[in-house]
This record gives structure tokens, C-alpha cells and sequence, in this order.
């Protein structure tokens, strides 16, 4: 038998919050939920992914306070350096950009650093060997 990554799941302080972070940034679509945990339990994919991957969020998570320099994170691929350029943007205005869109040696590319309302990060990539167009580049 060979295991499946199918879905992270995370306790959060303010579920409606994350969830709405979570569709305008990346995306996600809210897929299921269901009475639990003090109020409900959310899943979100992304659109087609439905099968494949999900986000499962709860409620009654602390806020993570981590440091500029601690890189745990999720990552989402872009299209485009200017999808990056674009998401750093619209995190710039909502005050949840932690680390300005910047390059990095392959495999990294181009990336930004934005916080979601629980305080996980969230990075949002372009020309790593994931993602959309991956499969024409070679892996590190």
C-alpha cells in the first residue's frame, strides 16, 4: 500500500475570516461543511481538485505568531511573475504581506509571503518545478 496526501487540516481562531482569505487569495472553494467542533468544520479545494487535495478548517485554533524568518508555510504556484506581483499587492493593501515578492536560485524562483488570518504563511510562487507548467521543467 502506497499513502495519499489528500488534505492538511488546521484549528483556527476565526473561521469565517480564513475562510474568506483562503477563496479571495487563493482561489479556494468551500466544498463541504458540517456541525463540529463548537460551530461547523469547513473543507475548501481548489476548483477541479475537489478529489485530489483539500484544506480542512476548524475553529478553536491559537493564533500562530511566527517569525519573518520562520519559512513554514503553504504553498500555492502562479502562472506569472505578475500573478506574484499581483497577490503581494493586494496583501500589501489588507497589511497581511510578510515578505515582499523577491528571487531566489532555482528551484525557489519568484515568490511572495502572505499571512493568513489564523497566522499561518502563505507563499505564492512562480517558476518552481510545481505547478502549473511544471512539467516541462526538470526537477532539482
Amino acid at each position: 500500500m502506497r499513502p495519499t496526501l489528500t488534505h492538511v487540516a488546521l484549528h483556527v481562531p476565526d473561521l469565517a475570516a480564513c475562510v474568506t482569505f483562503y477563496q479571495q487569495f487563493c482561489g479556494m472553494q468551500l466544498i463541504h461543511q458540517r456541525a463540529g467542533k463548537g460551530s461547523k468544520i469547513v473543507w475548501m479545494a481548489e476548483p477541479g481538485k475537489e478529489h485530489s487535495f483539500i484544506l480542512v478548517i476548524m475553529p478553536g485554533g491559537q493564533d500562530r505568531q511566527l517569525s519573518a524568518d520562520d519559512y513554514s508555510h503553504f504553498g500555492f504556484a502562479l502562472q506569472s511573475r505578475a500573478e506574484v506581483e499581483a497577490i503581494a499587492e493586494q496583501a500589501r493593501l489588507a497589511g497581511c504581506l510578510i515578505w515582499e515578492p523577491r528571487d531566489e536560485p532555482y528551484p525557489v524562483g519568484y515568490y511572495c509571503g502572505v499571512r493568513d488570518p489564523a497566522g499561518n504563511y502563505v507563499e505564492f510562487s512562480y517558476g518552481q518545478p510545481l505547478g502549473p507548467g511544471s512539467e516541462h521543467m526538470p526537477l532539482p
